[in-house]
């Protein structure tokens, strides 16, 4: 994985050897020697990961990484602290800063590349979602400093030491056995997996996370022992997300975990609102059902299957009978409701594989997946006699309305493309329309 990396560090001889090492990786290489220049380097080139000195002469580490992290437009950007200070303070310190590593020179390269990797593999899924989003307001809505915390180590009283570490608002859940470590994942904001344990293989829990499909988005804390490079490394590359050393220090166990919930939360509520946006592209507002585009592209779709493989299937054309009378008579408010009603009871009548949208006002296209003419006519008719049977009540009306639907039904057929299957059913609805409403005719070939 190539990416644009910013190496930040006011001794010359660090930048250039940095830049080496990552070069010698396929990755582009920017610098800068202070804090003022970093910022500024992050707004013009927007690098992929910054990797930032701490003691630096005007504004130190510390307050650069808190400066782009305030900062809109770059605060996604990941930030590794490369220093040679080593106390618990100056981690925890550089963590709450905002960075997402803080690691000790010297750095080893397995170590760094693998962290750097981790990372840029992050920034890409969210940089993903934030094309599809105003994500600002998102973001402030996650910056949540609770969560739901899963342990998993090789035995109780192990997992619950952990989970001692954490207090109010982290509520904490130990946990030895794998199977219920899984279990309690589907609900968790972060999994913390002890990895140092030869007869509790962590590494597989972490890996069936990842691979589970209501699981691999929970971000995954792995502790692992100080001198065990080759465990970290392992675990990064298997997808979990982090990596803390023993001993556990609690004040960076909580930091930690404090930057993983609310990144966690940021996502989830991107992809919520991912997942609204397109259901709004093909639902239509009003009913709930799929809009004209849908329902055509997926006739498209049935059209090809029939010509690939022979499966049939047919459709309605559905039109509310006097609608216009409604309207004029109770008002377009009352026209609404009956459109939602309407709406309603047909999704009712459907079978599960059967499709219906809303082709325009108050007209209807149902797809009956794998029927024929005649099952879609049966079908049909059983929707106009429970529409025709139960009148309308709307609010604000003095007498209940009466609806009665009309529909014309056409199979598929090999060749056909949307124009030729919905032509023939909108020539059988002007059939029922003409022979007088409240009824439903299936398309029938007229003979020469």
């Amino acid at each position: 994985m190539s990416a644009r990396i910013l190496v930040v560090d006011d001794i010359e001889t660090n930048r250039c050897l940095l830049e080496a090492r990552l070069s010698a990786e396929y990755f582009d290489v920017i610098e800068a020697e202070d804090g003022h220049k970093a910022i500024e380097a992050a707004r013009e080139h927007n690098p992929d990961l910054i990797l930032l000195d701490v003691m630096m002469p005007g504004i130190d580490g510390f307050e650069t990484c808190r400066r782009l992290k305030a900062d809109p437009a770059l605060r996604h950007i990941p930030v590794v602290m490369v220093t040679a200070l080593d106390q618990r303070e100056d981690r925890i310190k550089g963590l709450e800063a905002g960075a997402d590593e803080f690691l000790t020179k010297p750095v080893d390269d397995v170590a760094l590349f693998a962290r750097v990797r981790s990372l840029l593999r992050l920034k890409v899924v969210m940089d993903e979602l934030r094309l599809r989003e105003n994500a600002e307001a998102l973001e402030k809505d996650a910056d949540t400093l609770g969560g739901r915390i899963v342990v998993a180590a090789a035995d109780e009283a192990g997992a619950q030491r952990i989970a001692a570490m954490y207090g109010d608002p982290f509520r904490a859940k130990a946990c030895a056995d794998p199977l219920n470590a899984l279990r309690h994942a589907l609900t968790a904001d972060l999994v913390v997996i002890d990895l140092t344990h030869a007869r509790f293989d962590g590494l597989r829990l972490a890996a069936r996370i990842r691979s589970d499909v209501d699981t691999r988005q929970v971000p995954i804390l792995g502790i692992v022992e100080s001198d065990n490079r080759a465990s970290m490394v392992r675990a990064l590359d298997l997808g979990v997300t982090d990596v803390i050393l023993r001993p556990v220090d609690p004040g960076e166990l909580q930091a930690r975990s404090r930057t993983q919930v609310r990144r966690k939360a940021y996502a989830d509520a991107l992809r919520d609102r991912l997942e609204e946006s397109l259901e709004m592209a093909v639902t239509d507002a009003l009913t709930g059902l799929h809009n004209r585009r849908y329902i055509v592209s997926r006739l498209r779709q049935h059209l090809d299957v029939l010509d690939r493989s022979g499966e049939g299937f047919a459709v309605a054309l559905m039109d509310i009978d006097h609608f216009k009378r409604i309207n004029d008579t109770f008002g377009h408010q009352a026209g609404d409701v009956v459109l939602k009603g309407f709406s309603d009871r047909l999704r009712k009548e459907l079978r599960a594989v059967d499709i219906a949208g809303r082709y325009g006002g108050e007209e209807f296209l149902v797809l009956f997946t794998g029927a024929t003419n005649e099952e879609a006519l049966e079908g049909a008719e059983r929707f106009r006699a429970a529409m025709a049977r139960d009148p309308f009540v709307v609010p604000g009306t003095d007498e209940p309305i009466n609806v009665t639907v009309s529909a014309g039904i056409s199979a598929g057929e090999r060749g056909d493309d949307v124009e030729d299957v919905v032509a023939r059913a909108d020539a059988a609805l002007y059939e029922a329309k003409s022979s007088g409403r409240n009824q439903v005719i299936a398309w029938r070939k007229r003979a020469a």
